[in-house]
């Protein structure tokens, strides 16, 4: 064991560490896909266990009034024992593991005991990587340091990874939503009601992004148990989290609040989605040189400066063996000299 743990101090053994790390982890990425199964599946599933708490929720507040959900895993007892949800309270939590896609007392506990339990383990790793494994030539005020680093980077590590989350869950949406509002317009215009529309529009976009498939169908269960149906689209656009579906959710509350027609402010605001993720995919065209400058500098001009250089290099040192200088012949005295 003492073996192993030396050999992490060896340039070349940790090289190949690293390289096999990257190997497996593109095969991972290669193949995890496929392991997962059918994602829509997955998400109308969610919507249906959703819908059915939602159902048992309303049954429930009829016969009990403050009747809450309990979380009865290990993490969840551990953080209800250690009253981590006061102790390490952030109102924004809850926001963001819905824009996440984790939803229930279940993921916010695993949340909170996380970001206990983090700090931890990645002062712990670094200690005992720097104190018995390699110090890497640090003084004491460094070492320490780096520990500190370890914890901090620890206790910020599942915020920046539910962020990373629910960046590309929005961002999944956000691709599917102008067409999704374009065929929640048609449904709209052929007769039907705001609910039937999300359910018809909800199975025909889930194909194409399961996450605003699985959003509809919970706006579409919200709008059947909720008192105040305004209260769904509110909830929608926090669970988003996109200005362009704010104003979406806000127009449709207008329009249950005044009753305005819904075809002419889903016409509009589906062209304004259009022109939103029209000018977002110009902004990200436009930072690209910008962007690239670098990868350019770090992996394409090595690589044309040797493909320039290298025959010229070549050409150089062979002159050079062909050039080289003849030893030097010693004289013999003569005896001439010598008198």
């Amino acid at each position: 064991m003492y073996e192993f743990l030396v050999s992490f101090t060896k340039p070349q053994t940790l090289a190949a560490y690293l390289v096999a790390a990257a190997v497996f982890g593109t095969f991972l990425t290669i193949f995890l896909p496929y392991l997962q199964g059918n994602r829509l599946e997955t998400r109308l599933k969610a919507v249906a266990t959703q819908r059915e708490k939602l159902r048992k929720q309303n049954r429930a507040a009829l016969e009990t009034k403050g009747l809450r959900r309990k979380d009865d895993s290990i993490v969840g007892s551990i953080s209800s024992k250690l009253n981590l949800a006061q102790a390490l309270e952030d109102p924004n939590v809850v926001k963001l593991m819905n824009q996440a896609g984790l939803r229930g007392p279940g993921p916010i506990s695993a949340f909170y005991f996380a970001r206990m339990a983090m700090p931890f383990a990645g002062a712990g790793l670094t200690f005992f990587y720097i104190f018995f494994v390699n110090d890497l030539g640090l003084n004491p005020v460094m070492k320490y340091g780096s520990v500190i680093f370890g914890a901090a980077a620890g206790f910020y590590a599942p915020n920046l990874y539910i962020s990373n989350l629910a960046q590309k869950r929005q961002k999944s949406i956000m691709r599917a939503f102008p067409d999704s509002l374009d065929m929640l317009l048609i449904c709209v215009e052929a007769g039907m009601s705001i609910e039937m529309g999300f359910n018809k529009v909800s199975q025909e976009i889930g194909s194409a992004s399961p996450e605003l498939a699985e959003e509809f169908g919970i706006t579409v269960a919200e709008l059947s148990y909720l008192p105040d149906r305004r209260l769904a689209y509110e909830n929608l656009a926090l669970r988003t989290g996109h200005e362009g579906v704010k104003a979406v959710c806000m127009a449709l509350g207008q329009a249950e609040r005044y009753g305005t027609p819904l075809g002419d402010a889903l016409r509009m605001m589906a062209k304004e989605n259009r022109e939103m993720r029209m000018s977002e995919a110009e902004k990200k065209a436009a930072a690209l040189p910008a962007k690239l400058t670098v990868p350019m500098i770090l992996f394409f001009l090595p690589v044309l400066f040797l493909i320039v250089l290298g025959p010229a290099y070549i050409k150089y040192n062979a002159m050079q063996k062909k050039n080289a200088v003849a030893p030097q012949v010693t004289q013999v005295e003569r005896p001439s000299d010598l008198a």
